[in-house]
């Protein structure tokens, strides 16, 4: 099975912490040459620095905030007029804050649509032309399990990413004939400050210590645990390799069995 990527060029978000960072390592070990972004340089040159380059790999940072689209625009196509050629964009963006659709503003909505969608979708017009060129593509976009059964009190996540996984599919039919590959990882319960957050926010709801809250979460998952953010990477690897060439507009589930859909 070829997973070989090297000499392939990747632009993974979110890189500094959690499935990002995770994205990041498993791409280098195939291979890779990683461009991060996330908003904090610091934390973005450490991630860096323990990226493995045993074949000849340059890796690089970007330091951006996706709140300000026009920013982001801005500095990706001033970073391609140097260095054009990517082969691999991981969108991976930090999930909404939670609670109920209901409650939230339209300028919650707006907020979370831009970062997650708005942004994605110009990083994509940004690296399509180099993918193009170069024949190979593999675009992955990290969403959620909620595309496949909405999670209860993440009322803003549910909806933008469930826009996501719409617009993703649409650009696999009409990136296909180009040798470009359009996918979504949907993690469920991962062990990332994300989970954290949901988890205080419960034990702030119910009054449950936190162990019993966790006890609670676990005990949906049929794998009995959280998962590990390298399993992610690992997904996000392989469907970024030459193997999984023939994958193409699919959602795929990493989440210990836990949704109840197909």
């Amino acid at each position: 099975m070829n997973i070989d990527l090297t000499g392939k060029r990747a632009i993974v978000c979110g890189a500094s912490k959690g499935i990002g960072r995770a994205a990041a390592v498993e791409l280098a070990l195939l291979g890779a040459s990683v461009i991060l972004i996330a908003r904090t340089e610091a934390t973005l040159q450490e991630a860096m620095a323990k990226l493995d380059t045993a074949k000849g790999q340059k890796h690089d940072y970007i330091a951006l905030d996706f709140i300000d689209v026009d920013d982001v625009d801005a500095a990706i196509k001033a970073y391609l007029a140097k260095e054009p050629a990517v082969h691999i964009l991981v969108n991976n963006a930090g999930g909404p804050p939670p609670g109920p659709a209901l409650s939230a503003s339209v300028n919650d909505f707006a907020a979370v649509f831009a970062q997650h969608l708005m942004v994605s979708h110009l990083l994509v017009q940004a690296v399509v032309p180099g993918m193009k060129a170069a024949g190979y593509g593999r675009i992955i976009n990290v969403i959620s399990t909620s595309v496949k059964q909405p999670i209860k009190g993440l009322g803003v996540s549910n909806t933008i990413r469930g826009a996501v996984a719409s617009w993703s599919k649409t650009l696999s039919a009409e990136l296909a004939p180009f040798g470009i590959t359009v996918n979504n990882v949907l993690p469920g319960a991962t062990d990332t400050g994300r989970m954290q957050e949901i988890i205080a926010g419960k034990v702030k709801k119910t009054g449950k210590p936190e162990a019993e809250v966790m006890a609670d979460e676990i005990a949906t998952i049929p794998a009995g645990r959280f998962a590990n953010p390298a399993e992610l990477g690992a997904a996000i690897a392989f469907l970024a390799s030459p193997a999984a060439a023939y994958i193409n507009g699919i959602n795929l589930p990493v989440d210990g069995g836990r949704t109840a859909s197909l």
